[in-house]
Order: C-alpha cells, then sequence, then structure tokens
C-alpha cells in the first residue's frame, strides 16, 4: 500500500522552517505497512496544490496534506480542497462549540470571527478531532484515494495522526507487514564494510532490502522486508542478521529499532544504577545536550562542565597549569585529568572528557585542526585516545561525538 504527503507553505521553500512534519508521518505510517512514495513541498497556490493533489491521488492510496489550515487569508486549503472535490464549505457546528470552549477555558483574547471561521470545513469531509488546537483534521474520498488534511503545527499533527489518522487507514485499508531491523556499526566506513559483506548482500532473499545509512564514524545498517505473512519475513530477517555477525561482528554495537546509541547508554546506566558526567572543550556541551534530550536523563545524568578556555580547564576543572604548559591543552594527559576531575566533581561513576582542535585556527594549542583527545574515565580505570577527523568545523565536533558515544558504551557494557 503506497502513500503520498504534500506539505503546503512557502515557508518550507524558501528554507525559513525544516519539514519535520514528513519524517514524522512517514514513520508512523510505516510502522502500520503503508509504504511512502513520494513527500511533495508546494507553495501556498491554488493551481499548485491543485496539479500536487491530482498527481498524487492518481498513484497513491493515502493523500496526507499538512498546512494551510489557518484562519488567515494565505491559509487556502480548505477551499482549495473544496474545488478538488466539487465541494463547498460548511459550518461544522461540532467544531464551533470546541472552538468557543477553547477560547473561553484557555485563550484571554476575545474570540473573532476569524477564529470562528476555523469551523467551516467541506461538507464532503469527515472532521477529525484537533485535540489540540482549532483546525480540525480533514479526511475525504476520491474513488479509493482518501485526502487527509491536518494543520502544519506539529503537535497538533502528531495528535491527530496518532489517534484520528492511523486508526482509521488500519480499519479501511488492507496493508502489508514491513519489518526493518538495523544493525548499528562503528569505527569503519561505508565502503569498507560494503567490501566485507558483498557476498552475504548478495545472497539476501529478494524481499529483503538492505540500505547504507552512514553518519561520520557511525554506519547503520538497516534491513527492511515487506510481506504478507509477518512471522515469515521477521524470521527471514533475523536469520540474515545471524549470518552477518561473523562477517562484522567486531564492529557491531548493537541492534536498533528506534533506539539511538544515546537510548543505550541511558538504558545501560539506568539498569546498572551507575551515573555519569562530562567534561567537554571543542564539543561545546553537545555531548551533554544530546544526552539530557531524553526523558528521564536525570536519574543517571548529573551534570556537564563545558570548559572551553583553557583558564576555565584550570579553574573550574582542576587541571594543573603545568600539565597544560608540559605537554598543551590539546593532549592525552590533559584530557586524562579532565576525565577524572570531572567524575570526582561531579560524583559519578563514568565522566567523559574531550579536548581537541575543531578549527578554523589553532587556539592555545599548536595541534593540528582536526585532532581531537577523547577520554573515558570508568569505577576502574581512565584512558584517553587520539583521534584525527578532518578539518572541516562541524564534521570534527560531529565524529567526535559519535566516537565518544561509542567509546563510552563499550565500557559500560563491561560493567
Amino acid at each position: 500500500m503506497q502513500a503520498e504527503i504534500i506539505t503546503i507553505g512557502d515557508e518550507i521553500l524558501i528554507g525559513q522552517i525544516v519539514d519535520s512534519n514528513s519524517a514524522f508521518i512517514s514513520k508512523e505510517l510505516n510502522k502500520i505497512g503503508v509504504s511512502v512514495y513520494q513527500i511533495t513541498s508546494v507553495q501556498d497556490e491554488r493551481d499548485h496544490i491543485l496539479e500536487a493533489l491530482k498527481i498524487a491521488g492518481d498513484r497513491s492510496s493515502v493523500v496526507i496534506i499538512t498546512g494551510g489550515l489557518g484562519p488567515t487569508k494565505d491559509d487556502i486549503t480548505k477551499h482549495t480542497l473544496c474545488h478538488f472535490f466539487n465541494d463547498e464549505l460548511i459550518q461544522d457546528d461540532g467544531v464551533l462549540e470546541y472552538i468557543e470552549e477553547l477560547f473561553k477555558k484557555y485563550i484571554s483574547t476575545p474570540i473573532s470571527d476569524l477564529n470562528r471561521k476555523q469551523a467551516l470545513v467541506p461538507s464532503k469531509a469527515t472532521v477529525l478531532h484537533n485535540a489540540h488546537g482549532t483546525a480540525p483534521g480533514l479526511w475525504m474520498k476520491k474513488g479509493d484515494t482518501a485526502f487527509i488534511s491536518l494543520p502544519g503545527v506539529p503537535f497538533e499533527m502528531r495528535n491527530l495522526v496518532k489517534n484520528e489518522v492511523l486508526p482509521k487507514v488500519i480499519q479501511e485499508y488492507k496493508r502489508p507487514h514491513i519489518f526493518h531491523k538495523t544493525i548499528m556499526t562503528y569505527g569503519l566506513g561505508e565502503s569498507a564494510i560494503a567490501g566485507k559483506i558483498e557476498e552475504w548482500e548478495n545472497n539476501l532473499p529478494q524481499f529483503i532490502k538492505l540500505a547504507y545509512l552512514p553518519n561520520l564514524g557511525r554506519v547503520r545498517l538497516r534491513l527492511s522486508a515487506k510481506g504478507t505473512d509477518k512471522e515469515q519475513i521477521v524470521a527471514a530477517v533475523e536469520s540474515e542478521v545471524k549470518k552477518l555477525y561473523p562477517l562484522i561482528g567486531d564492529i557491531i554495537y548493537g541492534e536498533e529499532e528506534e533506539e539511538s546509541i544515546e537510548y543505550q547508554i541511558a538504558k545501560l546506566l539506568t539498569e546498572k544504577k551507575m551515573t555519569l558526567g562530562t567534561a567537554e572543550s571543542f564539543t561545546g556541551g553537545k555531548i551533554a545536550q544530546q544526552l539530557t534530550s531524553m526523558p528521564g536523563a536525570s536519574s543517571y545524568f548529573k551534570g556537564s562542565v563545558v570548559s572551553y578556555a583553557t583558564e576555565t580547564k584550570i579553574k573550574l576543572l582542576n587541571v594543573p597549569e603545568d600539565l597544560i604548559k608540559k605537554h598543551s591543552v590539546v593532549s592525552e594527559e590533559v584530557a586524562v585529568i579532565m576525565a577524572i576531575n570531572a567524575k570526582n566533581i561531579l560524583n559519578t561513576d563514568f565522566s567523559i572528557a574531550t579536548t581537541g582542535n575543531a578549527g578554523p585556527t589553532k587556539g592555545d594549542s599548536n595541534a593540528e585542526v582536526g585532532t581531537i583527545f577523547i577520554a573515558i574515565s570508568t569505577p576502574q580505570h581512565t584512558f584517553a585516545q587520539k583521534f584525527t577527523m578532518g578539518n572541516h568545523r562541524e564534521r570534527i565536533v560531529q565524529k567526535s561525538l559519535n566516537k565518544a558515544f561509542e567509546l563510552l558504551l563499550k565500557e559500560i557494557l563491561n560493567f
């Protein structure tokens, strides 16, 4: 079964916002066996929207539209849908009552006629209740194709997808099963991995597809299978994964369904009742940011010292000044003492420390741009490793984050 997504809004086309809605919708549809064939972004212009609707409707069973449902003149989606379906807008009394109740309870400004216009919907549409906003979702059919219009506000759209759209798609359409299994690898590039597993890849069953998903020091290998028999496709994928381990088991650090390496670290630390802290220099707190982006991080993550300047390393992390003078601020010795002192200051079981030169200039060290040190301190020992990460600042930082998590996960797994 095939779906398409159409996002409406000039703000997407001029790069003012990033289209995160399509990624969310695609992921949710895939979970219930619906494959997204194409994602299209169009401007707030009637003919452009009509053309996109026709093309998508001719080849897909479900077309999901986001955006353009607001009360202002530039929000033209409902009017365009009326033209597409030869329909007209009528007032939905249930929606109007809900909007008025929202304003009464939660909004200090008086309700206006513009707000009340949100209750105007195409007469042929089934209204989808928007529990978090005034613009209802709309479900319309042309032949066997469902056209589903949703507000572009992300938290409103997500709630509608989960609670209104997906249950209705499941009810109305027969769908195949789609199963994904992702193997996470670290420390070897995409082409090198491909060389090691070439024969295995060539012998995969036709209904199993392999995708390489590289990301600066990490490569995820995603196996995808589609079929009518769920147990059969799951068993086939698991069988192929078992054959893969003897080939590249030394670089595999887990299997991911929807779990990042940060999630695995969080899960392990929580299960083991152990804690973590960081001391970051050139990474500027980004390790801490990724760890704290997950709910419940306070149970295992105790804090971070972002010691970007050399004097901060001396004053807050108690790195001896003579050690810096002797070995340079970008050195194994400084990284090790940063990790040890961070662990002591924050009173944690583990710590990560980073020091390096991300460029474009050399700063307080003569180390070449791209030279970085990552230190890990555990309950038993502390070590640091040197890496050369190239000469692009963002690439250096991101590769270093990935490597830091890789090293840490490896150590946590030993406890």
